[in-house]
């Protein structure tokens, strides 16, 4: 048994020291599981789908957990089988470093489906992951009749900036209507259809009513000048409607008012759903009111639009009248 007990002591000495350590160190960290989610600037949402049109930039950021050092993600976005963009981009930490953050643009000129991929590879500290997200790139060619999510988009904007319109996702006389206010507000004459500068405009948000007497609680503007009637609850536009004042002959009377009576129905000379708020002037439907000044001295309101001014319009309510 002694010497057995010698002959390992030998052995172990003889055993390499490297030799030892090897078979002592640790194994290779397992990688961690990570994860990312993907969100869209530039887009807008018809029927909770992401939409956009052609030619306008929309931005990707993503955020991924854990944030480490030195790492990247590749974006991919296409259309079918076509490629629209593809970038690899570092991934930076947020200000309190719990996770990153990146961000890229994407414009394409095409229309279509359109898939965001983002990949962040894999390597000795994380497995290998991804998000995806999708949106569409409208066309822009519309008119009336036309339905579809661009349509409900034109409805959309139309509506965020206060112009009266039924959503109805179609393009009819309720939106040539809506589209005709737009671009007298804008000072781009009359015409009911779209274009393309107009949908810049929109998706844009521009083109504000400029209110002018904020004090006065619930009334309703006529701008004169821009052929508008727009409905107001202090500084906030509750909605805007295309009118007819009185031609030259017989102009619009000027000034502050109140409503004072109000008459429902046809009248004998075709005023409809009448808001009358000084003598024989009022605020009422009539057929035709057309995109010029042309009656006898009210504001006329196309037939379709003079209920939902009749129903919003009180007693006492001011309204007010001017050129600007």
């Amino acid at each position: 048994m002694r010497g057995r007990l010698i002959g390992l002591v030998v052995i172990a000495l003889l055993v390499p020291a490297g030799l030892a350590a090897a078979k002592s160190a640790p194994t290779a960290t397992t990688p961690k599981s990570g994860s990312m989610k993907l969100y869209l600037n530039g887009v807008y949402f018809v029927s909770k789908h992401a939409v956009t049109v052609p030619g306008r930039p929309m931005q990707v950021h993503g955020v991924v957990w854990p944030f480490m050092k030195d790492q990247k993600v590749t974006l991919v976005a296409s259309i079918g089988k076509s490629v629209i963009g593809r970038y690899t981009t570092w991934i930076y930490p947020s200000k309190n470093g719990h996770y990153g953050i990146f961000t890229k643009t994407f414009k394409s000129g095409l229309t279509g489906d359109v898939t965001v991929t983002a990949v962040h590879a894999r390597n000795d500290l994380l497995k290998g992951f991804g998000a995806e997200r999708h949106y569409s790139l409208l066309s822009e060619n519309v008119g009336f009749g036309s339905t579809g999510p661009m349509v409900q988009l034109i409805q959309q904007r139309l509506a965020y900036l206060h112009f009266y319109i039924p959503q109805t996702g179609v393009y009819d006389q309720g939106t040539g209507l809506a589209m005709d206010a737009y671009h007298r507000l804008l000072g781009w004459g009359v015409y009911q259809t779209v274009d393309h500068n107009t949908i810049q405009y929109l998706l844009n948000g521009w083109g504000q009513f400029k209110v002018r007497f904020p004090n006065q609680g619930q009334h309703a503007e006529g701008d004169l000048s821009d052929q508008l009637l727009a409905l107001i609850n202090g500084s906030h536009v509750y909605a805007i409607y295309p009118i007819s004042s009185g031609k030259p002959s017989t102009p619009t009377i000027l000034g502050e008012f109140h409503v004072y009576q109000k008459t429902p129905g046809y009248l004998p000379d075709g005023m409809y759903y009448s808001n009358f708020f000084t003598g024989g002037y009022a605020i009422h439907g009539y057929d035709p009111a057309p995109d010029y000044p042309a009656s006898h001295g009210c504001m006329r309101l196309p037939i379709v639009d003079a209920i939902s001014v009749y129903n919003w319009l009180q007693i006492g309510n001011g309204v007010d009248t001017y050129y600007t």
